[in-house]
């Protein structure tokens, strides 16, 4: 059964990644892209778990919670300076 939900997860995933690639090319606001980036940055979070989880290897999660927040990071950063033109 655990080996089912991963596979599904994992496709899942994987269509959901296929998505936020094409959103973010045919994407033409700027806001509509920085959202996408950062729900790219996400699904890409979310398969590196999937990933140490099969794995057992805890690497991979750590690279998966520094990844989360350099995309958090990225986003309230990229989202003001989009809002008042600076970024400090």
């Amino acid at each position: 059964m655990h080996e089912l939900v991963f596979y599904v997860a994992t496709a899942w995933m994987t269509v959901l990644l296929s998505v936020a690639v094409v959103a973010v090319i045919g994407i033409s606001s700027t806001a509509g892209r920085i959202l996408a980036l950062d729900m790219l940055t996400l699904i890409l979070v979310v398969l590196l778990v999937l990933y140490g989880d099969a794995e057992r290897t805890p690497y991979h999660l750590d690279a998966a919670l520094i990844l989360a927040l350099l995309a958090f990071i990225g986003t309230l950063a990229a989202a003001r300076y989009f809002a008042e033109r600076k970024i400090f």
